[in-house]
């Protein structure tokens, strides 16, 4: 069968790519698309980890049976309830009826929820083994990266992690399935923005994830999304240890982001960056927040040291658009930034006002004070944001 892929004697990836599905979650754009993985394990036992998306039955199935080569399915285990992940389940359970479902507890309260499905439950508890024959299935508890029922499922055999949404990200895979088929700098923005998008509220879930995993060898990752990492493991491992410590991946980075109605807010930002730029810092991105999707302002954050967010006053606020980005990091708890705030208004204010109460709900270091400018921008009214903006240059080289 076409794309049917070995990645063990007795491990294969059952994948498919999706292209057509333009938001995934109905929130986050997908220009390159997505993949989705699961994973069978033909031994003396056979056990399939997770389906795919609903909607791929044929092609599925068809991949199910050919990597049973004659065998019946003894085993379906569920690592992740979402239904990217779970979409196909019901299609499994009808072709192999007898088939035993592993999963556990709030797996299956989900499972019920969504599908009715009540017989032929295992339930597993953390840290419990299966075996298969030749392969071993330890099941490692894993809440919250990124949903309550998350566990991943490690072969001890063979030191492979079925790590579930753990290590994915956006993208088909065109051709390379494996990480060292891939050019990864043409994944990298995918990768980090799937876990901005995806995974960052949960960070904290994902340090705990790690820990009960020190130690373990792991020579193969396999994700439900994305390449398997079978040649350089540690490189998504330091990337997911690096994005839930919120650490940037370079120090003397900042990103502008603004809300502008009538292109004051725009100048001054434009102006914030020249300024950056002239006290020798090279890595400076401007967005405008009513133009740039909410997903790719998430994963610059999450790249970025330095943040200076900008806003118009609107009906005595912030923008809508700039409320709706600090709304989101407020919902994340994003952490480990430094900061800097500006604003323009015409009759009332009220843009740094709101932005300001942001800055104390979301406990970011400040550079500096918040600069509001009444009117259009000058030179001298923009003598303070030059101020703002050596000040956070400042920050960033001592870092």
């Amino acid at each position: 069968m076409y794309n049917f892929i070995n990645v063990s004697e007795k491990v294969y990836r059952l994948g498919v790519n999706d292209r057509t599905t333009n938001l995934f979650e109905s929130m986050w754009p997908l220009p390159n698309g997505v993949a989705y993985n699961s994973y069978l394990i033909n031994d003396e036992k056979t056990a399939l980890l997770d389906t795919v998306r609903i909607g791929f039955e044929f092609d599925f199935i068809q991949k199910v049976e050919q990597g049973l080569q004659g065998k019946e399915l003894d085993y379906l285990i569920i690592n992740h309830m979402e239904l990217d992940h779970a979409g196909e389940i019901k299609s499994v359970i009808n072709r192999y009826p007898n088939i035993k479902i592993i999963g556990n507890k709030k797996t299956f309260s989900i499972l019920t929820a969504y599908f009715g499905v009540t017989k032929n439950l295992v339930e597993i508890q953390d840290g419990e083994i299966l075996k298969l024959g030749h392969h071993e299935l330890k099941f490692v508890f894993t809440p919250f990266v990124h949903w309550p029922e998350s566990m991943m499922t490690y072969d001890i055999t063979e030191s492979i992690l079925f790590s579930a949404d753990a290590f994915g990200m956006f993208g088909t895979l065109d051709g390379g399935i494996f990480d060292d088929e891939i050019d990864f700098d043409y994944y990298m923005e995918d990768a980090r923005r799937y876990y901005a998008n995806i995974v960052g509220k949960w960070s904290a879930m994902v340090q705990k994830a790690f820990q009960k995993l020190a130690g373990v060898k792991i020579s193969t990752i396999c994700p439900l999304h994305g390449p398997i990492w079978r040649n350089d493991p540690m490189k998504i491992i330091s990337l997911y240890d690096k994005w839930s410590k919120y650490e940037a991946e370079d120090n003397r980075s900042v990103v502008i982001m603004y809300a502008s109605m009538y292109g004051n807010t725009t100048a001054v930002a434009d102006y914030v960056a020249r300024c950056i730029s002239e006290q020798g810092i090279k890595n400076i991105r401007v967005y405008d927040v009513s133009k740039t999707n909410i997903s790719y302002l998430l994963s610059e954050i999450w790249r970025c040291k330095g943040v200076i967010l900008g806003s118009c006053a609107y009906n005595g606020g912030m923008h809508p658009a700039m409320e709706n980005l600090t709304r989101e990091l407020e919902h994340m708890g994003v952490k480990n930034k430094v900061l800097g705030l500006f604003g323009t208004y015409s009759w009332n204010g009220g843009g740094v006002r709101t932005l300001n109460e942001f800055a104390k709900n979301i406990n970011w270091e400040m550079v500096s004070a918040s600069v509001d400018m009444h009117g259009m921008p000058n030179l001298e009214k923009l003598r303070p944001i030059k101020d703002l903006a050596i000040a956070m240059a400042n920050n960033l080289k001592k870092l």
